[in-house]
């Protein structure tokens, strides 16, 4: 684990030149496209199959109108997103980091983080169930398999993002390929599939699935994504050229995202056709939606649906992982090696997954599904209102921050997602209340509730409040002035630790170019023999009287050159009373020498610079012998 370049995605950073030199014509517009598209995929993964089954088998077509609402909804939020990264270079994690305070940019990270174990949890379920389907091994195999698929991230990585971006590409059309084909498999009433389009809630529980699909829609890890994505093509750094990639990403977005909302249309299409229309409104499972296609449309359908889900679930997964590196270098600007991060994040999720398989059957993996977009809808109000804020802020976005219409809606957006988030946590956590759980129970969880809830006023109200510009609380670039900060020290007591080698009047230039002409030099050099070792300052071995005479006649050379020195014998270990004689000689720089060896000889010889720079408050300017 390092700390790591500033940079969202350093590795792929502006890797992509989209620059008027180097490209033309259709060449120029197609090197913007792509980021959308590794975001569109959150946008059709398993976790939205089941509202969309069950919104089409139960009320037919008339919630076609609440999917375009949300297509509609993810398109500004995701525009907003594009725009903080074009504008600011900077991804939603980093411009947090900057703007909240520590203790609160860790909880947006943890939130973030688990957010995003949730997410993966979901696209395990989906592809272990989708291969379940297609060559009937037990759930819990297919969920051991997706472990698999670490590998095929690294190579992807390896590839590059064009590759990354050709892959997932590639993926979505075999999921938008194979809900086309049983689209014309099932012969939908067109005239009517359009009047859906009209709003319309025939009943509460049309209400509930309206919320659960509005709900799982806009996906938290997606604003991080997207904002982080769109600084891998490399644009002109001026008005002209920022304004280029934000047009050109909204078509990305426009062209992306209508896809995805095609293949949730298709979802709910198929439902409403094969299952609705027959008087099978009880389809509520991906399962039972498998079993049954064979009997309507015929055996390729279901082998179709199965493939399809897979390659939901194996391109979601893709883009988890990228969004999972973001906020950790965002928050925390640490970065781990991609294998570990991409099996750290496989693990959170395959664990639950096998446990509850284990534990409870495979007849409980749909609750699971559900609690993961539960866990979702935790976190969305924490990664939406801290955007709107960013690039609404003129102070920062100048020019190009977003017109008060388009605030009033993105915070309209805003207030109805975190609504209908809210009221399907309501709707899971209030049978809790109402059963014969301990008041203890009870009472911790209401005091996690109010904690949220308290945590999410902040995040609305901090920019409000904080009307003074402070100094960011983890800055990765503080403001600095060197004409009123720069302040060169002068080093009165320099301190030296000699070995009585060749390699001391290396030592002694180096601490003689740091001082002045009244500096004044302590000479240390540390006594090793069984007798110092033993005896200590009473040592008069034939090694302490040699090293005795040996530092008087370096002091009385110094001397002769009109420089200040004294020297000190120091016993016993050697890191521990270097560190001792400084202290007590109030040096206020130490020069100290490295003879560059690791590992074994670490053990050996010990390490001296290490353990003595630690133990000193002072500067230690270490020279390489």
């Amino acid at each position: 684990m390092n700390k790591v370049n500033h940079l969202s995605l350093s590795e792929v950073h502006e890797t992509i030149d989209t620059t008027t030199g180097k490209k033309k014509g259709w060449r120029r517009i197609l090197s913007f496209l792509g980021p959308a598209y590794l975001i569109s995929v959150g946008y059709m993964d398993p976790g939205n199959w089941a509202t969309d089954l069950q919104g089409g088998s139960k009320f037919g077509y008339a919630l076609m109108w609440v999917l375009l609402m949300s297509n509609l909804m993810a398109l500004l939020l995701q525009g907003l997103s594009a725009r903080l990264g074009i504008v600011r270079g900077l991804d939603l994690a980093q411009a947090n980091r900057k703007a909240y305070p520590k203790k609160i940019n860790f909880i947006l990270y943890l939130l973030a983080e688990i957010a995003i174990a949730a997410c993966d949890l979901a696209e395990v379920l989906g592809m272990a169930i989708g291969i379940q389907l297609l060559t009937g091994l037990p759930l819990i195999w297919g969920v051991s398999i997706t472990v698999l698929d670490t590998f095929l991230l690294l190579y992807l990585q390896k590839l590059g993002m064009r590759k990354m971006e050709a892959f997932i590409i590639a993926l979505i059309a075999v999921i938008a390929g194979s809900f086309l084909i049983e689209i014309i498999f099932a012969h939908p009433h067109l005239g009517e599939v359009a009047k859906g389009f009209i709003p319309s809630l025939p009943n509460d529980e049309a209400t509930y699935i309206a919320i659960g699909i509005i709900g799982a829609t806009v996906m938290p890890h997606n604003l991080y994504l997207h904002s982080a994505l769109v600084q891998t093509r490399k644009i002109e750094r001026n008005d002209e050229g920022i304004k280029e990639a934000l047009r050109f990403n909204r078509v990305d977005s426009t062209i992306a995202l209508n896809i995805a909302f095609l293949v949730n249309a298709a979802i709910l299409v198929l439902a409403a056709t094969v299952f609705f229309k027959t008087g099978n409104s009880q389809v509520a499972e991906i399962k039972e939606a498998y079993i049954l296609l064979p009997g309507f449309l015929g055996n390729l359908a279901p082998k179709l649906f199965a493939i399809a889900l897979i390659a939901a679930g194996q391109s979601s997964t893709v883009t988890g992982t990228l969004a999972g590196q973001i906020v950790m270098e965002g928050y925390l600007r640490l970065r781990i090696n991609p294998w570990v991060r991409r099996l750290l994040t496989r693990l959170l999720a395959i664990i639950p997954a096998l446990l509850v398989v284990l534990i409870k059957g495979e007849d409980s993996v749909d609750d699971l599904l559900v609690f993961s977009q539960v866990i979702l809808s935790l976190q969305l109000g924490y990664a939406i209102i801290p955007l709107i804020h960013f690039v609404s802020d003129k102070k920062t976005m100048g020019s190009f921050a977003i017109k008060p219409i388009t605030q009033i809606t993105a915070w309209l957006i805003a207030a109805v997602l975190i609504y209908l988030n809210i009221s399907v946590l309501l709707n899971g956590v209030l049978p809790f209340f109402k059963g014969d759980a301990s008041l203890v129970a009870k009472g911790s969880l209401l005091l996690v509730g109010v904690f949220f809830a308290a945590l999410l006023l902040y995040v609305i109200v901090h920019p409000f409040i904080n009307i003074k510009k402070k100094v960011a609380s983890i800055e990765i670039h503080p403001e600095i002035n060197l004409h009123e900060t720069l302040v060169v020290p002068e080093f009165k007591r320099i301190a030296i630790a000699l070995d009585f080698s060749l390699n001391d009047e290396k030592l002694l230039a180096f601490a003689l170019g740091q001082g002045k002409k009244d500096t004044n030099y302590i000479l240390i050099h540390i006594v090793e023999s069984a007798s110092a070792t033993l005896l200590g300052t009473y040592s008069d071995d034939y090694e302490t009287r040699n090293d005795k005479e040996r530092m008087d006649k370096y002091i009385r050379q110094l001397k002769e050159l009109n420089i200040s020195a004294e020297g000190f014998l120091g016993f016993g270990k050697r890191a521990k009373e270097i560190a001792n004689t400084v202290k007590a000689n109030n040096a206020d720089m130490l020069v100290v020498g490295a003879h560059g060896h690791t590992g074994l000889k670490d053990f050996i010889y010990g390490e001296t610079v290490n353990t003595v720079r630690h133990e000193l408050k002072i500067p230690v300017l270490i020279v390489n012998l």
